[in-house]
């Protein structure tokens, strides 16, 4: 299952209504927590979130409202038992206010400390490109592998059903039957979290054909020098990067205070430069179900259809 889990939606300032800081992306078996703010850990209880979804913690720089909220969901996964390992990823110029706050967490989780320094990997389908904000930043990618799509007419004309639907995509050929002769490619999806930037070439490059874009609005075009001058995206800016990238949906947040709650102003400003990429204003303790998978004209397989035939979409 994939799904955003949107905790808080605040900046600097929270408000009566918006928490800061905190989303949980749930990508098949793993939880991916990106930058917990103050109050995140009360977020997850409204939200439904169990503390033992979390695998990895995401960091993309060390202001307060983007990780203070880090030694409560430590503590409550210590005290739910947590007994996965839990990656923690952070900028390493932050090493020592990561270190203070995991210091006046509670102990008994096996957490393991992940500070990155450059661009690229930094494990298996993650990655990090630097962001242009006043402190060291970085944004995150998480990719899929491109893979292939079977089609049902091209097996039933090959002869392949059953088990050996899956034998032919585990082994990639079978009975002079190879893979491409019954399949076509399917793009991998792809997350990207741009958080806290000025425009940047990291930026794009984290975006860059995203099904799913969580990228800050933190001004309106209006305060364009206020977004200039503390290195943020105007919305304007956030869905010319979306425009840009032909990512699928955008989902605006870290929402300055002086706007309020009602985001209709930014949203509309970024529908206006995102060309044909689908913009949402995102909303505390709002669930985001992952977009369905792009796919070409001749991608007519079903997940149903290739269950019955013993392979996987």
């Amino acid at each position: 299952m994939r799904e955003l889990v949107i905790l808080g939606t605040a900046s600097q300032v929270p408000t009566r209504t918006r928490n800061h800081n905190g989303y949980l992306l749930r990508w098949d078996g793993e939880g991916l927590l990106f930058d917990p703010g103050e109050g995140t850990q009360r977020q997850m209880i409204h939200a439904g979130v169990s503390a033992t979804q979390i695998t990895r913690i995401c960091l993309t720089h060390v202001h307060g409202d983007h990780c203070f909220g880090l030694p409560g969901v430590l503590s409550r996964m210590a005290l739910d038992g947590v007994n996965h390992p839990v990656h923690l990823h952070y900028p390493a110029s932050g090493e020592g206010v990561v270190r203070a706050l995991v210091s006046i967490s509670s102990p008994g989780i096996d957490l393991r400390l992940h500070p990155h320094g450059s661009a690229g990997p930094i494990a298996e389908g993650l990655e990090v490109q630097p962001l242009k904000h006043r402190i060291e930043t970085y944004g995150y990618r998480l990719s899929e592998p491109d893979g292939r799509t079977l089609l049902p007419e091209r097996l039933a004309a090959a002869g392949i059903a059953g088990p050996d639907v899956g034998r032919l995509q585990r082994e990639g050929a079978l009975a002079g039957v190879v893979l491409d002769d019954v399949s076509i490619p399917r793009p991998g999806q792809g997350f990207a979290f741009v958080m806290d930037t000025a425009p940047c070439a990291g930026a794009d490059e984290l975006a860059g054909g995203a099904d799913l874009l969580v990228a800050e609005s933190t001004f309106s075009d209006d305060d364009g020098a206020l977004a200039q001058q503390y290195r943020h995206l105007t919305a304007g800016q956030a869905g010319e990067l979306a425009a840009g990238a032909s990512a699928g949906t955008l989902v605006l947040t870290h929402f300055s205070s002086r706007y309020g709650d009602d985001m209709a102003l930014l949203a509309r400003q970024a529908r206006e430069r995102a060309g044909g990429t689908t913009v949402m204003a995102a909303h505390d303790l709002q669930r985001i179900a992952f977009p369905p998978r792009r796919s070409s004209t001749a991608d007519t397989t079903s997940s149903d259809q290739l269950s019955r035939q013993g392979g996987r979409p």
